[in-house]
């Protein structure tokens, strides 16, 4: 049995998701994934609104996971240390994650494939949260848009490119056996009283996206 990992990001949702759609072609299994490594994210590591965010998302998208069979892993960082532990807990032959576009990520990124493929692992990253990759749209010159309105014309001209939303799976299988951190050991939600009031205006988690995109 082919076992996959898929490594989640700020991607907390089934639909619409390249990387799992990926490995769930690529293997018989998947293991869902988070690691929380702020540190590697500096200086753009998230804030208290965003750690709210990600603790209620990471809370949803467990409960769909499990509503489909399978079943979220977290971990604590360094993250290459950790996607290694965890292929060789499960025999994973591959780590699929979607690409993020902040400079410490890409370096990170760029850094955690290397050695992983060095590792004979196979490992890709997918475009899986962006209409265009930014590469992909550029002027007359081959260069990169500096002002927005050709930009953004240069853009309705490519819609036709776009692929339809993936469907989310309507079931996985169960992962193997392996210890996961309880989401509360994450220490995420803020203290502030500012964050008391966020339930009233905000509900994470990929259904209540789905319902406001709606």
């Amino acid at each position: 049995m082919r076992t996959a990992i898929v490594w989640f990001r700020r991607d907390l949702r089934l639909t619409d998701h390249a990387a799992l759609a990926a490995a769930l072609a690529a293997a018989d299994r998947i293991v869902p994934l988070y690691i929380h490594a702020p540190d590697e994210e500096h200086p753009w590591a998230p804030g208290g609104a965003s750690l709210w965010w990600l603790h209620h998302s990471l809370r949803a998208l467990a409960a769909t996971l499990e509503a489909r069979g399978s079943r979220l892993i977290l971990r604590c960082g360094p993250t290459l240390e950790t996607l290694r532990e965890i292929a060789a807990e499960t025999g994973a032959v591959s780590i699929h994650w979607n690409r993020g576009y902040e400079p410490a990520v890409i370096a990170r990124d760029t850094r955690i494939k290397s050695a992983l493929r060095a590792d004979g692992l196979d490992v890709d990253s997918h475009a899986g949260n962006l209409l265009f990759e930014p590469w992909t749209i550029r002027n007359g010159s081959g260069a990169p848009f500096r002002v927005f309105t050709p930009f953004w014309r240069a853009c309705g001209r490519n819609l036709s490119t776009v692929s339809a939303p993936l469907p989310a799976p309507s079931h996985l299988r169960s992962p193997p056996t392996l210890p996961s951190l309880d989401l509360d050991e994450l220490d995420l939600l803020p203290t502030r009283p500012w964050a008391h009031h966020f339930p009233d205006q905000w509900t994470p988690g990929e259904s209540a996206a789905l319902a406001r995109l709606d």
